[in-house]
């Protein structure tokens, strides 16, 4: 908050200190509002081990600067003017339906289902259609050549990717004891909770395109679902594993949304207990 001006009680003698104290008094508002508005415009501050979509929140934690100072400006499609971001909604899903398509060919296929809820700017079919490109894509989790994966519109699933309001998210994840403040994603027995305003906005510590923080959601996200757990950094200017909590900072890695390279490599870190 700003400081009021000093009260002037007179001029003084020559003239010349009234100006300069009302100068001053308008220099100290004016970098007091810059303060104030930078506090409630920069991104939200978040915690990384509650929020496990692609990131689990830690709850009392606060995530550490990148080496990034200033974020780059979001893509179209992440505009908060292309994609309305309600504080809540009804809390009720609709299901984007399946044609049955399985993507990899490992034999362990995982039976998902992508819901998105009702009354938001996100139609299930792009959704569903977004996801299922990351879980096709080479450089996913189908290249450890044993997991495959099949979207579903109905009967037994692996596990479920939910696209909904910050009121949402904070309610769902709540019942199981989470705190997501209306910020972050979670995950919650089978269910990826997604914040609506994390696969808009994507992340401060992400300065990659929102598709590719998209595919980090994923990715991360899946891993856990199909037995692995976080990674942190393995070394400065490497790329960051996708099991790294990434929301948390870099620790010197590059960010990175993808388990494997385009060659084939995994791009992991050590594991973190």
């Amino acid at each position: 908050m700003g400081r009021s001006p000093a009260r002037r009680t007179g001029p003084r003698r020559g003239g010349r200190v009234v100006p300069v104290l009302l100068a001053l008094g308008t220099v100290l508002v004016t970098a007091g509002a810059a303060v104030a508005y930078w506090r409630d415009a920069r991104p939200p501050v978040t915690d990384d081990q509650v929020a496990d979509v692609a990131d689990a929140l830690d709850a009392a934690g606060t995530p550490t600067p990148s080496a990034r100072s200033t974020p780059p400006p979001p893509s179209p499609s992440s505009s908060p003017s292309a994609i309305t971001i309600p504080a809540r909604g009804p809390g009720t899903f609709v299901t984007a339906r399946a044609d049955g398509t399985t993507v990899g060919t490992g034999s362990r296929v995982r039976r998902y289902k992508v819901l998105v809820e009702e009354g938001i700017d996100v139609r299930p079919s792009a959704a569903a259609a977004e996801i299922a490109d990351v879980l096709a894509d080479r450089r996913g989790w189908t290249r450890d050549g044993v997991t495959s994966f099949r979207l579903v519109g109905s009967g037994s699933y692996d596990f479920v990717v939910k696209i909904a309001t910050p009121g949402t998210v904070d309610r769902i994840c709540g019942a199981a004891g989470l705190r997501t403040r209306g910020e972050v994603n979670c995950s919650v027995g089978t269910d990826v909770v997604v914040n609506l305003k994390r696969w808009v906005l994507g992340s401060p510590e992400f300065g990659g395109p929102i598709h590719e923080y998209r595919a980090l959601i994923v990715n991360h996200e899946v891993g856990h679902r199909i037995g692995h757990g976080h990674e942190t950094c393995p070394g400065a200017g490497r790329p960051a594993p996708a099991m790294m909590q990434q929301i948390k900072g870099l620790k010197g890695c590059v960010a990175n949304a993808w388990p494997y390279d385009r060659d084939g490599e995994y791009l992991g870190g050590p594991s973190v207990p």
